[in-house]
């Protein structure tokens, strides 16, 4: 999930599993698989920063995970 802004302002928290696309035109425009279309502030930019840092705390948070459990099971 991440977070980004309507051109209202309005936070919004968005699954990113569901962006199909993103383009300027020239607001930016989140093309969701859903058909859905969402305006946001952020540059596409960001927007690609975003769900790369969150999918990498994901991988990241797995693997710690693995790790501690390698470790409490004397495998580590």
């Amino acid at each position: 999930m991440i977070h980004v802004t309507r051109l209202n302002h309005t936070p919004v928290v968005l699954n990113c599993d569901l962006i199909e696309h993103v383009e300027t035109t020239p607001d930016t425009v989140i093309s969701l698989t859903t058909g859905q279309k969402l305006m946001v502030l952020e540059s596409p930019e960001e927007i690609v920063e975003r769900v790369v840092r969150f999918r990498r705390s994901i991988i990241l948070g797995e693997r710690l995970s693995a790790e501690a459990g390698n470790e409490i099971n004397g495998r580590g």
